[in-house]
C-alpha cells in the first residue's frame, strides 16, 4: 500500500511517497517510491509496550484524521544481530491514515515517557 508523506521524516525531507510491505505480524518495511536506496524497517509498538500518545491537532488535520479514521501506528527499528539487540525509536512514531493513504512522522513532546533508542530485549519476557 502506497502512502503520501504529509509531514517529512526527520532527515529525509525529500521523501514524498512510500510503500508499506508486511514482513510478518510485527514488522513491516517502508520503502521509498522515489529512491530504492531508502527503506526502513518498522515495528508495531503495541506488541512491545502499552504505547499511548495524542496525535497533535495539526497532524490530524494534515492527515484528515477524525474519530472514524483507520490509522496505523508504527515505529522505526534499527535491526541488529541478534534481533534482541535491535533498537526502537519510540519518540518518533509514524502515523498512517489507511483511509486516504496519507502519513506523517510526529515527535512526542513527552520524551521522558518514551526513549529515542530502546532495545527490543527490554520488552521481551515481561
Amino acid at each position: 500500500m502506497k502512502f503520501e508523506i504529509s509531514v517529512p521524516l526527520l532527515g529525509f525531507d525529500t521523501l514524498k511517497e512510500v510503500e508499506l510491505q508486511k514482513i510478518d505480524d510485527i514488522f513491516m518495511k517502508m520503502q521509498s517510491v522515489e529512491d530504492a536506496h531508502i527503506s526502513f524497517t518498522l515495528i508495531d509498538p503495541f506488541v512491545l509496550l502499552d504505547y499511548d500518545f495524542e496525535i497533535p491537532q495539526n497532524t490530524q488535520e494534515l492527515l484528515e484524521i477524525d474519530k472514524n479514521s483507520n490509522i496505523l501506528i508504527l515505529n522505526i527499528v534499527l535491526i541488529q544481530t541478534p534481533i534482541e539487540d535491535s533498537i526502537v525509536n519510540f519518540i518518533g512514531p509514524l502515523v498512517f491514515n489507511t483511509d486516504n493513504n496519507k502519513a506523517a512522522q510526529i515527535i512526542l513532546a513527552e520524551s521522558n515517557k518514551y526513549s529515542i533508542a530502546e532495545k527490543i530485549s527490554t520488552f521481551l519476557n515481561k
